[in-house]
């Protein structure tokens, strides 16, 4: 995969994970909307962050879709947490591809981005992933 191609990957999962936020905003108990509030800033951080990195790589960047399919229904706090986890997941694997494909600085900030997307994941689902970002390999922590 190339750099362009990671950038852009990571780009439109950027778009999703802030449309994914969207939706656990509007379900989120009153305790953790801090929380989503922040993970939604990040993202948008990330996602105008990327439009310039694929415009800098000498690309268009992807726009966002119109609406993204949810994994499953979410009409619960717990559902609107269980949500934040997965979205966190996907982007943690989208940046384990970007720092694979990229050097230098730019692989610099995919692992930073790898780093925090894992972190945000361990707080919403209250536990972590052996290889965050590589899901053919996650699994549970055994202590």
């Amino acid at each position: 995969m190339s750099a362009l191609d990671a950038t852009q990957a990571a780009l439109a999962a950027e778009h999703a994970a802030v449309y994914g936020y969207g939706v656990v905003g509007g379900r989120i108990g009153a305790e953790r909307r801090t929380e989503a509030t922040a993970a939604y800033e990040a993202h948008r951080a990330r996602r105008d962050a990327l439009r310039r990195a694929v415009r800098d790589l000498g690309g268009t960047p992807v726009a966002a879709e119109a609406a993204y399919e949810l994994p499953f229904r979410v009409a619960a706090p717990a559902d609107a947490v269980r949500l934040a986890a997965v979205l966190e997941d996907r982007v943690a694997g989208v940046y384990s591809d970007l720092v694979r494909a990229t050097g230098d600085r730019a692989r610099a900030e995919a692992a930073a981005a790898l780093r925090e997307a894992a972190v945000r994941a361990v707080r919403w689902r209250g536990s972590d992933v052996t290889f965050p970002g590589l899901a053919e390999r996650a699994g549970p922590v055994r202590s």
